[in-house]
């Protein structure tokens, strides 16, 4: 009996034997949940974890199975004072032993979210966030937050039924994984939270919500979608430069997976959002990453591959206004290389293209890939409309070096594939994006904006015979000679009444332009003049040469070269006048008409009373007796034209002898204007006519497939006629001393400048055919690098080991 009560007595001591910081705990619990925290015991249980913090991981311990325990039981209100109380620690400790504690609070977290009631997972969430917002002195070693970056990313894809509960759950996860990034993106030893693994589910996630809208109406922290835009811009903003690539690759994979480049509209919201939110110097990596994405993309729909172009666009003019990195010239490189593809992609298959059962898909293909091919060029003129002076006069270069162009080599593209149409598409869509480049364009001098690579290649164009390319080609004329934005004022085609009305800015010009015109002068002449000649030129094709003169004489005019300008337009006068290549009918009233504007023009811009008296009694002649050679008149719809133009009546033409004596001041060396001007001659004068860069190519290939005719068209008929001709030399005698007399009068008389290009162009013929000569019979000497050889349209390399080469006797010592 005595043993019996021993032990009770045992037994009932044990109570008051467990450990203080147990009966803390316990009494911070009501008997009735209700009750809630009592704040009382709540105050002592706090003081006793400061004042002994070696407890904290036993408290840490104890509340995370008295949790645990109520989680399963369903005693939710219990559990809400256990968070409570948690929290409250964890805001009152920092010290040292709060680490062991910190782990008891994660794994209680986690306990919470892995629950399936709402109410608990966002509790959860709350004291995650609370704990993410606490600096700790010292980083944690050890912890890892890979369960909350899956869970709070799962909570973010929540599809409860009940919409306003799934908002809830929605925004914890979003909540959570804000506060993930914002507890391990400042810590060194947390780095692994910018690893794919993690990327790969933070961005899509919210993304995710970010896409769908669905509470648009909620405000603040409430919305999902703002909430995840905050949480994105915050998560980019901390990216560091090695980060950016893990940040930006979850983004297109998302936009990828949810097929949003078509329409585009998020997609294009989100790069904003990502180029607004990083670091000024990390922009060319998000260039970098979207060009990436459209090579991978190279095959895919056309309305695919605009979408991610558009995208690019406004990557491109966002990164233009700061730091854009090397990257400038593989945009241009990447975006020239897509629009080739596309231009394939559209011309297709010639036997394809002729199916009539395929005619319908074809059409469809081709607007598409017109929308490809509008969004590349926008993006190459915008990018390049944003850069410095300098580097726009490189990328000027660059896509000019891309046009394919007679005389100049074409590498990048192969224009022979797709033919003539293809040809000219691409150089029509190369000269939209180089107007685009240009626009804007304030060159200091000439020489910068227009040196000799640019300036040749660009005439070249200027001389095919496709009006729309030589309109391109003025435009882009007008972009770089105007410097002071005088083009909108001189715009069409007419007779101005009053010039100084337009109030035109000019400024006196400069050494550097005036050598500028010795050297190139006579190269714009020439194109001006042959321009004007062209038999489909249209009324927009003469406005553009009109305004190209009028610039010409605003930036580039000094009295010599307005000297110059007037004999070119008296040349092209006479020209009209002879009419040695048949020109319609239209063709010589429209020279004629841009003759009396320009000139009308340029007289009041010298403001010679005598010089302005002839122009408008000339003018004043034509409104009489012939209208149609006015640009008031000739460019109507309905004018009638005559059927010839009588040169006998000089009233209706300007003279060079009342010009000269007109211009008879200080300054103007008229004797030149009685020199008529002759059009140096080029390489591209050879041609039978100016074709485009296919064309050539074939003409050549004709040339040398017939260049071994038969037999039977050597043999020449001999008649009565032909011994005639060959014996009746009188009219070549007089022909070849006409040529001789006006040699002689061209070398006497003509400007030096005019003379020295007329030797150089002949000096070049010759040098261009040595050259060709050369390339033929010189072979080049083995390298041990090895040389290509093509066999059977493959290409293969061939080495010479450097023992087996044979080096001249003069390179031997």
């Amino acid at each position: 009996m005595d043993s019996e009560n021993a032990d009770a007595g045992v037994c009932g001591c044990c109570g008051p034997l467990r450990p203080r910081y147990k009966r803390l705990v316990d009494n911070i619990f009501p008997e009735d949940p209700k009750d809630g925290l009592v704040k009382s015991d709540m105050e002592k249980l706090t003081f006793y974890a400061v004042s002994a913090p070696e407890k904290l991981d036993r408290i840490g311990a104890y509340l995370a199975e008295r949790l645990s325990r109520d989680v399963v039981r369903h005693r939710y209100g219990y559990v809400v004072i256990a968070m409570e109380a948690l929290d409250q620690l964890l805001m009152a400790c920092h010290s040292q032993s709060i680490k062991p504690f910190v782990e008891s609070f994660l794994h209680m977290v986690a306990k919470l979210l892995e629950s399936r009631e709402p109410d608990l997972q966002v509790l959860g969430t709350n004291s995650f966030v609370k704990f993410a917002n606490i600096e700790e002195d010292t980083p944690s070693y050890h912890r890892r937050y890979d369960f909350f970056v899956s869970q709070f990313s799962a909570m973010c894809h929540s599809t409860h039924e009940d919409p306003e509960t799934r908002s809830r759950i929605r925004v914890a996860g979003i909540k959570g994984l804000q506060g993930v990034v914002r507890k391990t993106v400042n810590d060194e030893l947390q780095a692994i939270i910018w690893e794919p693994q993690h990327m790969d589910k933070l961005i899509p996630s919210m993304l995710f919500n970010m896409q769908d809208n669905e509470d648009s109406e909620r405000a603040g922290e409430e919305n999902p979608a703002s909430l995840a835009e905050s949480c994105f811009r915050e998560l980019l903003g901390r990216a560091a430069y090695g980060n950016m690539n893990n940040a930006v690759h979850p983004v297109l994979v998302h936009l990828d997976n949810h097929r949003l480049w078509d329409p585009n509209d998020f997609a294009v919201s989100c790069f904003r959002i990502i180029m607004y939110s990083i670091q000024a110097q990390h922009s060319h990596h998000v260039i970098q990453q979207v060009l990436s994405h459209l090579d991978t993309h190279s095959k895919n729909t056309p309305r695919v591959r605009a979408g991610i172009v558009q995208v690019l666009l406004e990557t491109v003019a966002i990164a233009a206004k700061g730091s854009i990195g090397p990257t400038v010239l593989e945009v241009f490189n990447t975006l020239l290389k897509h629009l080739r593809m596309s231009v394939d992609f559209e011309l297709g298959d010639g036997s394809r293209r002729n199916s009539a059962s395929s005619l319908s898909s074809t059409r469809t293909k081709e607007s598409e890939e017109r929308i490809v091919q509008n969004a590349i060029i926008q993006t190459i003129g915008f990018f390049g409309g944003n850069l410095p002076d300098y580097q726009r006069a490189e990328v000027m270069m660059f896509i000019m070096g891309k046009v394919p162009v007679y005389g100049t080599p074409c590498h990048t593209l192969d224009t022979v594939k797709i033919g003539h149409q293809g040809t000219k598409r691409i150089q029509a869509m190369l000269l939209n994006s180089l107007i685009m480049v240009t626009s804007g364009f304030k060159c200091k001098t000439m020489c910068a904006g227009l040196p000799v690579s640019f300036l040749e290649p660009l005439c070249s164009i200027s001389l095919m015979e496709d009006s729309e390319l030589r309109q391109l080609v003025l435009e882009i004329l007008h972009n770089i000679i105007d410097r002071h934005d005088n083009r909108a004022k001189l715009r069409g085609i007419r007779i101005i009444p009053n010039v100084a009305a337009l109030k035109i800015k000019r400024e006196k010009i400069s050494k550097q332009d005036v050598v500028f015109m010795k050297k190139h002068g006579q190269q714009l002449y020439r194109h001006i003049y042959l321009g004007c000649k062209e038999e489909d030129n249209v009324q927009k094709n003469f406005e553009l040469l009109f305004t190209a003169l009028a610039l010409i004489t605003i930036e580039l005019a000094n009295e010599e070269v307005m000297i110059d300008l007037m004999r070119l337009s008296i040349a092209l006068q006479d020209m009209v006048l002879a009419n040695e290549e048949n020109m319609p009918m239209f063709i010589r009233c429209g020279i004629m008409a841009l003759v009396a504007a320009y000139l009308n023009f340029l007289s009041q811009m010298i403001a010679n009373p005598p010089f302005c008296q002839h122009v408008s009694k000339v003018i004043d002649m034509r409104n009489l007796d012939a209208p149609y050679l006015l640009p008031e008149h000739v460019f109507r719809e309905k004018c009638v034209l005559p059927d010839s133009l009588d040169r006998d009546d000089v009233g209706l033409y300007f003279q060079t002898a009342d010009l000269a004596e007109a211009l008879s001041l200080p300054g103007y060396n008229v004797e030149r204007l009685s020199i008529p001007y002759i059009p140096q001659v080029t390489e591209e004068d050879r041609l039978p006519r100016r074709k485009s860069f296919v064309d050539t190519i074939s003409l050549q290939v004709d040339i040398l497939s017939n260049s071994l005719p038969d037999q039977s068209e050597l043999a020449e008929e001999i008649t009565f006629e032909t011994l005639k001709k060959a014996i009746d030399t009188t009219g070549l005698e007089e022909q070849e001393r006409e040529r001789r007399r006006q040699v002689m009068e061209k070398f006497q008389k003509a400007p030096f400048e005019e003379i020295a290009a007329h030797c150089e162009s002949k000096a070049s013929m010759l040098h261009d055919r040595l050259a060709q000569i050369f390339e033929l019979t010189i072979r080049p000497p083995p390298s041990p690098s090895g040389t290509v050889t093509v066999t059977s349209g493959h290409a293969q390399y061939q080495s010479v080991p450097v023992y087996e080469m044979k080096f001249p006797d003069l390179c031997v010592y």
